[in-house]
């Protein structure tokens, strides 16, 4: 399985990228009932059919994903440009009414148009238009879908944000980067050997990774618009577990080229590695929080992996968890108030958690048993990450409670290592 790889590296020229294959697209099943949710109503967009893409059902898709929502049938006619009768609305149950159209244009493009409302108001929120080619009809339902969420949660939505993950098929992996929803999948680097470790640079513009061509664990960087790669690391034994320091400029690396595995600073365009820690024991896997003022690390220097923080220019570090004899592959919401991270429970079982910093409140958020690398989303309310359901590796969503899943489903092929890219599309 994908532990394999991955949690033995934790203890010991291509072109712009290319379409995936089709055994990268996902299906996605969501599960669970969220607490507390906002009833909203989202019609078909009129003419979306000619378009090839249903708008609507892309829409609806993302805000149930959210857990945030819960969708009332629309089967009316409508469009941005009708009149509903919001009472009407308000009695069927619903809190919020979205409508829409999509025209073709002579040049080929789409005029994406579409209106919200407050029906327990009884009043207009918000209307736009998008007008984009074929291939970014998702995106501008994503869109619509982001702005939904921010009218009416008061934050960013996600869901025109994008994941980057690896897929093994056979003895071949891959490194795609897709939407956020797992469609649109397009091909990073292909390779007969392992890739693990995707990291987003801050800005969305490179991905960092970790890729075992050379025959050894080494970092490259490559430029997701253009599908430019360059070596940023290959010292003396391995290299691995890249993290972005927020500020784009520096990362910090796992380092073995002084004996044990250590956390190394290095810029970003390359050069000279500085120390960051000095223990008699193994640190990896370093993340930064938002503010880059933090590094949260894995360290077995108290006899089984932990984790670990201290300031980002290094020096001493103190334990964070202390459940359980195995704690792994952290991650920070953008907040800087909850820490996710992999436990082993009951001696076999990997399973995500969640640490509430300020209270040390633990919760574990899954009942699957061989959960790995979760990374948050840019507005901190879902995690991403990896696990094994019915023979396959699979890639997950949960909301912080863990009461709204979603299953993203593959044809014949494992994925895992997910890491949620930021906003900026």
């Amino acid at each position: 399985m994908k532990t394999d790889t991955r949690r033995r590296a934790l203890l010991t020229s291509l072109g712009a990228l290319a379409a995936a294959p089709a055994f990268a697209q996902f299906r996605i099943e969501i599960t669970g009932v969220g607490a507390t949710q906002l009833p909203v109503a989202v019609a078909d967009f009129r003419d979306e059919a000619a378009s090839g893409v249903a708008i609507a059902a892309v829409v609806r898709a993302d805000l149930q994903r959210s857990g945030l929502f819960r969708l009332i049938e629309a089967r009316a006619t409508l469009d941005e440009t009708s009149r509903p009768v919001l009472p009407e609305w308000r009695g069927q149950g619903a809190d919020a009414l979205v409508a829409g159209s999509v025209t073709r244009l002579s040049d080929g493009r789409f005029d994406v148009r579409y209106k919200l409302w407050d029906a327990a108001k009884g009043e207009d929120l918000l209307g736009q238009s998008q007008v984009v080619v074929a291939g970014d009809l998702r995106l501008a339902a994503h869109r619509i879908a982001d702005a939904i969420h921010k009218n009416l949660i008061g934050e960013p939505g996600v869901f025109a944000t994008r994941i980057a993950y690896v897929v093994q098929q056979g003895k071949q992996y891959s490194l795609l980067v897709t939407d956020a929803d797992g469609e649109k999948a397009q091909t990073a680097l292909n390779s007969l050997d392992p890739i693990i470790s995707p990291a987003w640079a801050p800005d969305g513009r490179q991905l960092a990774y970790v890729s075992f061509e050379s025959q050894k664990a080494v970092v490259w960087v490559q430029d997701t618009a253009t599908g430019q790669r360059r070596m940023l690391a290959n010292f003396r034994g391995s290299n691995s577990a890249p993290a972005w320091a927020p500020d784009g400029q520096t990362l910090v690396l796992a380092l073995s080229q002084g004996g044990l595995t250590q956390l190394w600073r290095m810029p970003a365009a390359g050069g000279t590695p500085v120390r960051l820690t000095t223990s008699r024991a193994i640190d990896t896997e370093p993340v930064f929080t938002a503010d880059g003022q933090t590094i949260f690390f894995v360290s077995d220097r108290g006899g089984g992996p932990q984790i670990y923080r201290m300031s980002a220019g290094g020096g001493s570090a103190e334990r964070i968890t202390f459940d359980g004899d195995y704690n792994i592959s952290p991650t920070v919401s953008p907040d800087g108030r909850t820490l996710a991270y992999v436990s082993r429970v009951g001696g076999s079982a990997f399973k995500l958690m969640t640490l509430e910093l300020g209270t040390g409140t633990v919760r574990t958020l899954t009942t699957t048993r061989d959960d790995e690398s979760p990374s948050f989303a840019p507005n901190g309310r879902l995690i991403v990450y990896a696990t094994r359901l019915e023979g396959r590796d699979v890639l997950m969503t949960t909301t912080l409670d863990g009461k709204i899943k979603a299953r993203l489903l593959t044809s014949g092929a494992d994925v895992r290592e997910p890491a949620w890219g930021p906003y900026g599309r």
